[in-house]
């Protein structure tokens, strides 16, 4: 882009060369420094429209170059670069004005990408924080908390999709926020003065549900008594929230896809189409992939809802973030319940670490609540916690063989397992890709149908409802031989 002025700051030559190359080709005006030091010179001398600043550096480092050019010059753009090792500092940076920031090894295509983004002021949404004090260098996005490097990408993926209109699917377990992830992405979005509406796909039967969407005309069924309209009509011009997706009927989703293509729809007993102009952003605990394989799912209304996915990771696998959630909802219950509890005691912290959390985040919230409603005293003691939690502790030692002969035995033992996992692997994989038919399968992987049957059997692999029924005939041949 002609005009606009990039320094970039790092102590590697090789990385200065490259950034230069990069946005050189896309007719940016590149200068660069090696140090904090240059980069002040270079500052003096003209005005830079983004600085892109590499966090550790000899002597001087980004943080104090960041603190320079945020009082100096307010309107530039400033990305920073990290590795993985100073994510938290990279954090800690966009609390302090940054506007993004790049984990080596990043892409040029990367790299020019953030750049326009900065220059056109898209996607920074990664704030406003929780009290800087009570939990330094963590992100809340519209209560979503986390500084584990799994949910700083999911926050980094949702600024980057915001300000767009593609379709969203977000997927993890029950518990781990996806309604609160859907709303974060409308409330950064251009659609945010418009309406959010959130449809569970679960709990309205299929018609009740088609009536719901579309809306209906007077009379189109028994107690159809005046028009209504549909949340494809009270959503327009905002977002549409399909929770639990994955649980939509064969013929709606059919209904849905239309939708998605045509942006129209009929209402219930209509005859005129209607426009909607909807931001679709879909949620399921389900696997959707699966499901498009066993049939149960459309596979061409699956692909228009996969443009951009988000995955939520379980609680038990970023259990850096318990212990900032149970500060977070520990002050909430506190000052709910009027409380005078000022500090979780360490105790709680390590027993809730040990826990794994099958009801995720929504569980640790209640086991928090129940908790502070418990309490006696004057402070949280490992008592006042639900005794699943309590029982939960760190995993005893598992005994190692004493003798040579069970060494042996040991070794057979875990050999013989991961075979056993091998072997269930692959005739799973060789079904799926030939749509669960026996005899294409065998003769793919280059084994006699009655060998291979005996695999599946030995493993416990069922067939889906549906290819079981297509296949009945064979199937039966197979289990006589």
């Amino acid at each position: 882009m002609k005009g606009v002025n990039i320094l970039v700051v790092d102590d590697e030559e090789v990385v200065l060369q490259s950034c230069a190359r990069a946005l050189g080709a896309h007719r940016y005006k590149v200068t660069t420094a090696h140090s904090v030091d240059e980069a002040l010179e270079q500052l003096g001398k003209r005005y830079f429209h983004v600085i892109i600043v590499d966090l550790i550096m000899p002597k001087k480092g980004g943080m104090e170059l960041l603190k320079y050019i945020k009082q100096h010059f307010t309107r530039a753009q400033v990305i920073m670069i990290t590795g993985y090792s100073s994510i938290n500092t990279a954090v800690e940076a966009i609390k302090l004005g940054a506007y993004d920031y790049l984990s080596k090894p990043f892409s040029p295509n990367e790299l020019v990408i953030t750049v326009k983004n900065a220059l056109e002021g898209k996607g920074r949404s990664l704030y406003p924080f929780l009290s800087d004090h009570e939990l330094p260098a963590q992100m809340i996005f519209d209560n979503i908390i986390g500084q584990s490097p799994r949910m700083i990408e999911v926050f980094k993926l949702i600024s980057k999709i915001a300000a767009t209109d593609s379709t969203v699917l977000i997927t993890g377990e029950s518990g781990t926020g996806k309604e609160l992830v859907a709303r974060a992405i409308h409330k950064n979005s251009h659609r945010s003065d418009a309406k959010f509406v959130t449809v569970d796909c679960l709990a309205l039967t299929p018609t009740l549900l088609e009536s719901e969407l579309f809306g209906h005309t007077k009379g189109s069924f028994t107690g159809a008594v005046s028009t209504k309209v549909g949340f494809f009509e009270v959503a327009n011009g905002g977002t549409l929230f399909l929770d639990e997706i994955g649980d939509l009927s064969f013929e709606l989703q059919g209904k849905l896809l239309r939708v998605i293509q045509e942006r129209k729809y009929i209402p219930v007993g209509g005859t005129e189409p209607k426009q909607t102009d909807i931001r679709l952003i879909a949620a399921t605990n389900k696997n959707l992939k699966q499901m498009v394989l066993t049939g149960a799912f459309r596979e061409d209304l699956f692909y228009r809802l996969y443009v951009v996915p988000i995955f939520l990771p379980p609680l038990r696998e970023r259990k850096e973030d318990i212990s900032i959630l149970a500060e977070h909802f520990f002050h909430k219950f506190c000052v709910k319940y009027n409380r005078p509890l000022l500090k979780l005691p360490a105790a709680i912290v390590e027993a809730l670490t040990y826990y794994n959390w099958p009801g995720n985040i929504r569980e640790l919230e209640n086991s928090i609540e129940r908790a502070v409603l418990s309490c006696e005293g004057d402070e949280l003691t490992p008592a006042d916690l639900p005794g699943s939690v309590r029982e939960a502790g760190p995993a005893p030692p598992t005994p190692g063989p004493k003798t040579m002969e069970e060494l042996k035995k040991t070794t057979r033992e875990i050999k013989q397992k991961a075979v056993e996992e091998v072997e269930r692997a692959f005739v799973i994989n060789a079904l799926a890709a030939h749509e669960w038919k026996v005899s294409e399968a065998a003769r793919a992987v280059g084994m006699q149908r009655t060998n291979f049957y005996r695999l599946m059997k030995r493993h416990n692999v069922n067939l889906p409802a549906k290819a079981q029924e297509e296949q009945g005939k064979e199937l039966s041949e197979l289990e006589t031989k």
